[in-house]
């Protein structure tokens, strides 16, 4: 099966020079030459890799890339940084951020390649399924189960829930589960993480009074904290305390 890549580049000659190259060594290519609609695109395709510039004439790339590592179905699809930023800053930004490479025009196109190539070698397969107990949340279908039983979840909840179970343990604050899940542009306030987590715990729980998975921390916010994993999560709660 060839690897799809998605190209996010507004230099028309490079774009056009890389989708030559890379179409030659044998990749399925898509891509666009201006940042809106990036996100869409990759839900859309669902690449093996994206390569992305950081200087978009109506974007900007690392708010392209937040939005990826974001996105439960994208998250870990690796991300190349294609930019003419060179400062050591530019790049711990750009890798802190959740790139998995960084490379600074003007570049030699073998040397590009060579960097996919390597990116395929070491990426760990993700695993699709996240398993809880009886619950079982499917990122590839998008489709959660309980007990063997389908769950009808909204886009949202399935976020918020995606995100919660793939870091069990972990405390997460109401604005952080609000950037994670509903983005930075948003105009909903921290409440609405408690009116979602109130609606998940009435679909997953078996006493949603009584929660056993996703647990409330006084005074900060919330964690996932199945059965399994409960010294790991009193080792977070106790940390943030």
């Amino acid at each position: 099966m060839n690897k799809r890549i998605v190209l996010i580049e507004d230099d028309t000659d490079l774009y056009a020079l890389l989708k030559y190259n890379l179409e030659k060594e044998g990749f399925t290519m898509e891509g666009s030459q201006t940042g809106r609609g990036a996100i869409e695109l990759c839900r859309r395709v669902k690449p093996d890799l994206v390569l992305l510039d950081i200087m978009l004439p109506d974007s900007d790339g690392l708010d392209i890339c937040k939005g990826i590592r974001n996105d439960p179905a994208l998250a870990h699809t690796p991300v190349i940084f294609l930019t003419a930023r060179a400062s050591e800053t530019d790049r711990i930004v750009g890798l802190e951020l959740g790139a998995n490479d960084y490379i600074v025009k003007p570049f030699f196109v073998r040397e590009l390649i060579a960097r996919i190539k390597l990116q395929f070698r070491t990426q760990p397969a993700p695993s699709r399924v996240l398993k809880a107990g009886s619950l079982e949340l499917d990122r590839s279908s998008c489709q959660v189960k309980l007990a063997g039983e389908p769950i009808a979840l909204t886009a949202t909840e399935f976020r918020l829930l995606e995100y919660l179970m793939s870091r069990p343990g972990i405390v997460f604050s109401r604005d952080q589960l609000l950037n994670a899940v509903w983005g930075q542009d948003r105009a909903i306030t921290d409440r609405t993480v408690d009116v979602y987590v109130l609606r998940l715990r009435q679909k997953i729980e078996k006493d949603p009074t009584d929660p056993i998975l996703i647990h409330s921390v006084r005074g900060f916010g919330y964690s996932f904290q199945p059965p399994a994993n409960a010294a790991v999560a009193q080792d977070a709660v106790s940390a943030v305390a």
